[in-house]
């Protein structure tokens, strides 16, 4: 592997299963860390401050991006999100894959900043999956159920800005393919270059 890590960006509409996916690759892969965001929503049931986010006022959100303490950040259904640039620097220097879990808006900052990014976009089989998910999870009022399918259909029409795509049928399928494009972004010649050329140097001639 290369002395510094990979920046690895997810994006999907919500409801369709990526942070489940990225769960699953994070605990199988070693070596690759999830980038915890900022957010000024509130919690949901079972997320905790500095694990699934890092919640925080709608001003000190602000006050951070004037700070220039993001790598991006978005609004999103009424409320911000952003990555911070710190942790993420810190991480890719110490040798670090970091995963990044981002709406389209955000990944289009990232890899307008790092070009070196490898992208993946997670699609629902089909909308009705994807209605059914988001009733299930019942966090949502049905009139923000419709907003967030209204923004699914705008979202999926960007999927072939991405580098990979993972269609979420099946859950374990999915994680597996995404386990894949991880280790496969880690073999990229851009990233073996340095380690390639010490070994083709020991052939000598």
């Amino acid at each position: 592997m290369s002395n510094k890590g990979n920046l690895i960006v997810i994006s999907a509409p919500s409801g369709s299963g990526k942070t489940s996916l990225a769960l699953r690759v994070l605990q199988r892969v070693p070596g690759l860390e999830f980038s915890v965001s900022h957010t000024t929503r509130q919690p949901r049931p079972g997320e905790r401050h500095g694990v699934e986010y890092y919640f925080v006022p709608v001003g000190q959100f602000e006050e951070m991006i004037e700070a220039g303490e993001f790598l991006e950040h978005a609004r999103v259904h009424g409320n911000y999100y952003g990555t911070g640039v710190r942790f993420v620097q810190e991480r890719l220097e110490a040798g670090v894959d970091v995963l990044l879990d981002i709406d389209v808006q955000g990944a289009r900052q990232v890899k307008a900043a790092r070009p070196d990014v490898a992208s993946v976009f997670i699609l629902p089989p089909s909308t009705e999956v994807l209605e059914e998910r988001l009733r299930q999870r019942a966090q949502d009022s049905s009139e923000a159920i419709d907003r967030r399918l209204e923004v699914a259909r705008q979202e999926i029409r960007s999927f072939e800005e991405y580098d990979f795509l993972v269609v979420n049928d099946d859950l374990e399928t999915s994680a597996r393919e995404l386990q894949s494009i991880v280790l496969a972004v880690r073999c990229r010649t851009a990233v073996q270059r340095d380690r390639a050329a010490g070994i083709v140097a020991r052939f000598g001639g």
